[in-house]
């Protein structure tokens, strides 16, 4: 074996719900494809953590930091990588991406390898996009909604403060990661990494919470789903 082939490497992504005890019998079929297509899994990463809960906690910040071009991806199906259908394609098109490939072993027709792989790929980036276009329908018919009632959607007094100032030209971005049901302390590890003095997390959330354009937004991504706020 090569040196190319001796940095390539299979990990195993196993989660399961609190409530579940399906752990082992994830990992014994994951096992069990790899014997039978006679691969070696290297590692296993195991998270016992509801899918409501962040990327951080599930693991996914450490599987995407562990997989790098050629590594391959073993895990049970396609509802073990994501909290919703939007995350999961979003976490599928990253890891292709970057030249991973991803084998879903009770569904091997949604698998990003063979000959369909590129077709595939086109057709988890279109629901991606149509995904993202239906949020941002639905987070404006929300907003309306909530005009309509006859809440004030400004900003409070007091609010402006230079904290506020430095995040002003990110609002755009942190909306878009709002409507697409990214944790509060995920989107600031993303806007800290653009800013010369990173911010304290209570001031990001006190920015949103404050702001007439992002409290809004973030009350109606919570309506529709639980927002992981921590």
């Amino acid at each position: 074996m090569n040196k190319t082939n001796q940095k390539v490497k299979i990990i195993g992504y196993i989660r399961v719900s609190t409530d579940q005890q399906d752990l082992e019998k994830q990992k014994h079929l994951l096992l069990q494809y790899s014997q039978n297509n006679q691969m070696l899994i290297r590692e296993f990463i195991e998270s016992e953590a509801s899918s409501r809960k962040d990327q951080k906690i599930r693991k996914i910040e450490e599987l995407l930091e562990k997989l790098n071009s050629g590594d391959t991806l073993l895990v049970a199906e396609l509802s073990r990588l994501g909290r919703n259908m939007l995350e999961t394609l979003n976490i599928i098109n990253t890891l292709s991406e970057r030249g991973i490939k991803i084998i879903f072993v009770r569904q091997p027709e949604l698998s990003t390898i063979g000959p369909h792989t590129k077709l595939l790929l086109a057709i988890y980036s279109y629901f991606a996009e149509s995904e993202r276009e239906y949020i941002s329908i639905r987070t404006k018919q929300g907003l309306a909604a909530v005009k309509a009632t006859g809440q004030l959607l400004g900003r409070p007094k007091g609010s402006k403060n230079k904290k506020s100032r430095i995040l002003d030209p990110f609002k755009e971005q942190i909306k878009h990661y709002l409507e697409i049901k990214l944790s509060i302390n995920a989107i600031m590890k993303i806007i800290n990494n653009q800013l010369k003095e990173p911010i304290t997390y209570n001031s990001f959330k006190y920015f949103i919470n404050n702001d007439d354009k992002l409290r809004p937004t973030l009350q109606l991504v919570r309506s529709q789903c639980t927002l992981d706020v921590g």
